[in-house]
């Protein structure tokens, strides 16, 4: 059972400081160092509040679109790896990514207001360990196939997967597939085309930095990771953990998971993608 961590303070804090005036508001750190007792508690035994924090304090000194984001999405995003355990760092566990949310006027259409907000984005590595995790799994992997490759596969009732990577120049990437084994004997697998993959990407991000653009295989495969366990036995935990992957917090919780996601990856219908900081506006 989640304990129920006192908030008030650190709303107070990030109220005054949206606020502004004479006084000057605190900063990150000193809201991180607030949070530390309910980071604490969400935890898990492997990782220590401390460790965490210094690694998303060095992910946002490191990038400075990320300074600009409310307090808010950036506790929300933090809190959101401390209760999946992973870590927002270079190893692809996780990623605190910027963005520029645009608020139109349902009438007219136009931008009337912008506000820069972190999403948190589970990485390709870190899909692979919440998935590990769940103790039904005996094997999972998602990989490349270069075009001169052998690779052969088939859905069906005869249903067959074979990569048997070339040797030698194997030319330029065409597909990436995820497999499941799990520890009842069964299996899955799903393979998608590098055209499907660029499809998916440009209608959900219109990224001209980060994951997308910094480590696409890696994003690549987690999005055929993400497809294949639609057809995977997988619990209610790890389910309502991946529901937290590529989302935006408001508000700030000992239980990220019972605050609303206010700003979906996925666009509404009708409704341009989120542009990134630093795009201009059409």
């Amino acid at each position: 059972m989640t304990k129920t961590v006192d908030q008030s303070g650190i709303s107070n804090q990030l109220a005054n400081q949206a606020a502004g005036g004479a006084k000057k508001g605190p900063t990150i750190g000193d809201l991180f160092e607030q949070m530390k007792p309910a980071i604490a508690q969400a935890i898990p035994q492997h990782m220590t509040p401390e460790r965490l924090l210094r690694i998303a304090t060095t992910s946002i000194r490191t990038n400075p679109k990320l300074k600009v984001c409310t307090p808010e999405s950036l506790l929300g995003a933090v809190m959101q790896c401390a209760q999946l355990g992973l870590e927002p760092s270079v190893l692809g566990h996780a990623y605190l990514v910027p963005y520029t949310n645009r608020k139109k006027d349902p009438n007219t259409g136009k931008v009337i207001a912008t506000v820069e907000e972190a999403q948190f984005q589970i990485g390709y590595k870190g899909l692979l360990e919440l998935a590990r995790r769940t103790g039904q799994i005996s094997s999972i992997v998602a990989h490349e196939v270069y075009e001169n490759d052998l690779f052969e596969y088939e859905y069906g009732t005869g249903e067959k997967l074979r990569h048997v990577p070339a040797d030698g120049e194997r030319g330029t990437v065409t597909k990436y597939y995820a497999y499941a084994k799990f520890k009842d004997g069964g299996y899955s697998f799903l393979v998608m085309s590098k055209k499907d993959i660029e499809k998916h990407r440009d209608k959900f991000s219109k990224a001209k930095y980060g994951p997308w653009v910094d480590h696409f295989d890696e994003m690549a495969k987690k999005t055929v990771l993400k497809g294949l366990m639609k057809y995977m036995p997988i619990s209610v935990e790890f389910a309502k953990a991946v529901s937290m992957d590529e989302t935006t917090k408001r508000e700030v919780s000992s239980d990220m998971s019972e605050v609303i996601d206010v700003t979906d990856w996925q666009p509404q219908e009708n409704e341009e993608p989120r542009q990134e900081i630093g795009e201009s506006a059409q």
